[in-house]
């Protein structure tokens, strides 16, 4: 005998798994937000439900929240989901599983957010849920959702399309400039309103603007540096002599620009990602 409330969720999955895996940044988290979702809806009077859809997407909202409240008690970001790869031109086969990755660039910037600036952003931005009822779900007015949202947004610089040439050739032209010690060379490829968020082990750090960008940049002039690309953006990851991990950058590109640059520093978390092999280089003896 069919079920109609779990046939009406299963209908409905797919997006609550998205909405709690863009909001969460995991996969595994997003299938536990979405089965303790199914779980409350089953011990819930169906007839008490309005508006299914509202329903569904307020709680998963809810119990995404107290997820990142518990990851800023317990700061775990998922970042063993980023795919990081020699930078080859993908496979069409492989544009489908970038684009249901969270990117390195948009992880990093998300755990800069608050928690309630996150899933407003999330929400609003990416499923166009109205304002009113992020409020709901987070206790707030709708004059102070929409400001969340806006401030998030303005933190978060998306790309819209995956690496090409033109966008490889600024990223190696601010490595090249970065290596050389070219200061006038980095203002030259980065934007004036560049946004740097790095995870250190401390916490995310940002810096904003091209010349205090320029003056700590280090990227790629380590030993041992390669160049990549991280969930879709062009990027580098850099070892230490003895061939553990000691960053992966990703660069958002825009205009022929560098607009955003999202670095992982912290090694637990570097530790989690699956990265490629250092270059013989690394390690070796001088």
């Amino acid at each position: 005998m069919s079920d109609p409330l779990a046939e009406a969720f299963d209908a409905r999955r797919d997006r609550l798994r998205a909405v709690a895996h863009r909001v969460l940044g995991s996969h595994a988290d997003a299938e536990d937000v979405v089965q303790e979702a199914w779980l409350r809806l089953s011990r819930q009077d169906a007839a008490t439900i309005e508006n299914l859809d509202g329903w569904l997407t307020t709680v998963v909202g809810r119990i995404s929240l107290d997820v990142l409240r518990a990851r800023k008690a317990r700061p775990e970001a998922p970042y063993d989901e980023v795919v990081v790869e020699v930078d080859e031109a993908p496979a069409p086969e492989e544009d489908v599983a970038l684009a249901d990755s969270v990117g390195l660039a948009l992880l990093v910037v998300l755990e800069s957010l608050g928690p309630h600036e996150r899933l407003a952003f999330v929400l609003h931005d990416l499923f166009a849920v109205p304002f009113e009822e992020i409020g709901r779900i987070l206790g707030k007015s709708t004059a102070a959702t929409k400001m969340l949202a806006s401030r998030a947004r303005r933190k978060v610089r998306t790309p819209s399309e995956p690496a090409g040439r033109s966008q490889r050739e600024v990223v190696q032209a601010f490595l090249t400039a970065a290596r050389d010690g070219d200061f006038e060379g980095l203002l030259r490829v980065l934007d004036p309103e560049v946004r740097l968020t790095v995870d250190t082990p401390d916490g995310v750090v940002v810096v904003l603007g091209a010349t205090k960008v320029a003056a700590g940049a280090r990227f790629g002039a380590a030993a041992g540096g390669r160049t990549v690309l991280v969930g879709g953006l062009p990027g580098v990851v850099a070892w230490r002599p003895d061939g553990t991990p000691l960053s992966v950058v990703a660069f958002t590109v825009a205009d022929g620009r560098i607009v955003g640059i999202a670095a992982v520093a912290d090694p637990v978390k570097l530790a989690s990602m699956d990265l490629p092999e250092p270059p013989e280089t690394v390690g070796a003896p001088g």
